[in-house]
């Protein structure tokens, strides 16, 4: 594995990015290894590329809040072990929580975070409103142009590289550019549909360029889902019962916190699936592990058992949101409180367990027999029975 590629489509959903409708992800399926059961830390782009990138738990990694907090000093980011190890680091993103302020640009040679600002002329970094800061995004060509461009600039017999990708046009509002020829249901799958076929573009450059996919890791996951009030049977936002939730954000159920993972690279078995539950907070621990580099201080752990063997132990899954605070300050919603969850995963069983902070509601969901999470029970002792 001469080069690595990370891939990030921002706020796609597992059912959407798995439902055979989007090409390139497919062919990464066929490719490689696909997680069906990959939990994110936070339905939040900062808090979740920061586990993403780090390995570790918000606790861990200091970002927590939308617009509070920075990368905490000392902690090692995935791009500065491999600039360590001699690889070129580049990275184009798409949107401003992945701005260069909040520290997530450590390690990296190249970071192209240029976005518009909204369109009233409001700086988006300074505006807590998940919805609004959509306005302002790079869209998919310009974040595939870049990004091979980057590429293009290195021959193979440079240092091998490290880039990262990302794309944010699956997020609010639902307004593709243009028809990609995907079939899809709504907006939403068409945004989608829209980033896969950069996503492709990105791919076929990459190699045209001279860098064999065949020689680079390649991972691909999703920061975080979305609810649309509806459009999906397990969506919970709106009229559904939680009007602030517009999108993600506020919420912990699977329709934003189940997202897609699949890793393809040489040696790795192509066109398997695993079904164990794994998190994303193991991407860093397993990118290291796969490239016989020293790992970091970290929550997550490596997947090469998974990758290799197909099988590996389901991992219990930790998320949380601290946005309902920022919620509540606009004094619409002044009850809403922070919300954490842990997602079990014992064989023959599936559940979750959602709980506020400073709060006294703690709900268990069976996730069997209630894949929708619309029958929640209040927790009153420890085996769930309410």
């Amino acid at each position: 594995m001469r080069n690595v590629l990370l891939v990030s489509l921002d706020t796609v959903r597992a059912d959407v990015a798995y439902s055979g409708k989007m090409a390139g992800i497919e062919a990464l399926r066929a490719r490689g290894v696909t997680f069906r059961q990959a939990i994110s830390s936070s339905p939040l782009t900062p808090i979740s590329h920061a586990s993403v990138f780090t390995g570790r738990q918000p606790a861990g990694h200091g970002i927590r809040h939308l617009l509070r907090e920075r990368l905490a000093p000392g902690v090692t980011t995935l791009a500065e072990r491999l600039r360590a190890a001699g690889y070129a680091t580049g990275a184009v993103v798409s949107c401003p929580g992945l701005n260069r302020w909040y520290g997530l640009d450590r390690g990296f040679d190249f970071y192209d975070d240029e976005i518009p600002r909204l369109p009233d002329g409001t700086d988006p970094l300074t505006v807590s409103d998940v919805k609004m800061r959509g306005l302002a995004l790079k869209r998919a060509p310009l974040v595939a142009e870049r990004a091979a461009d980057w590429v293009a600039s290195r021959s193979r017999e440079q240092r091998p590289f490290f880039l990262f990708a990302h794309f944010f046009d699956a997020h609010w509002p639902y307004e593709p550019p243009e028809d990609v020829g995907a079939d899809v249901a709504n907006p939403y799958e068409g945004e989608v549909a829209y980033s896969d076929h950069y996503l492709q573009r990105l791919l076929s450059r990459i190699e045209e360029s001279g860098h064999p996919l065949d020689e680079t890791l390649v991972v691909l996951f999703s920061d975080h889902g979305e609810d649309l009030a509806g459009w999906y049977p397990n969506d919970h936002s709106g009229e559904l019962g939680h009007p602030y939730e517009e999108g993600h954000g506020c919420l912990l159920f699977d329709t934003t916190q189940h997202v897609p993972l699949v890793v393809c690279g040489p040696g790795l078995p192509a066109g398997s699936e695993v079904t164990g539950q794994v998190r994303l907070v193991d991407i860093a621990p397993t990118v290291l592990d796969l490239l016989g580099l020293p790992g970091v201080e970290a929550d997550g752990a490596s997947l090469v058992e998974h990758l290799t063997t197909g099988a590996g132990t389901s991992r219990p899954a930790y998320c949380e949101t601290y946005y309902p605070e920022e919620r509540r300050r606009s004094g619409e919603y002044p009850d809403l409180l922070p919300l954490k969850a842990v997602r079990l995963s014992p064989d023959g069983d599936r559940r979750k367990v959602i709980w506020q902070v400073g709060g006294e509601a703690v709900e268990v969901y069976d996730l069997l027999a209630d894949p929708h999470e619309l029958r929640g029970r209040p927790l009153v002792d420890g085996s769930g029975a309410g």
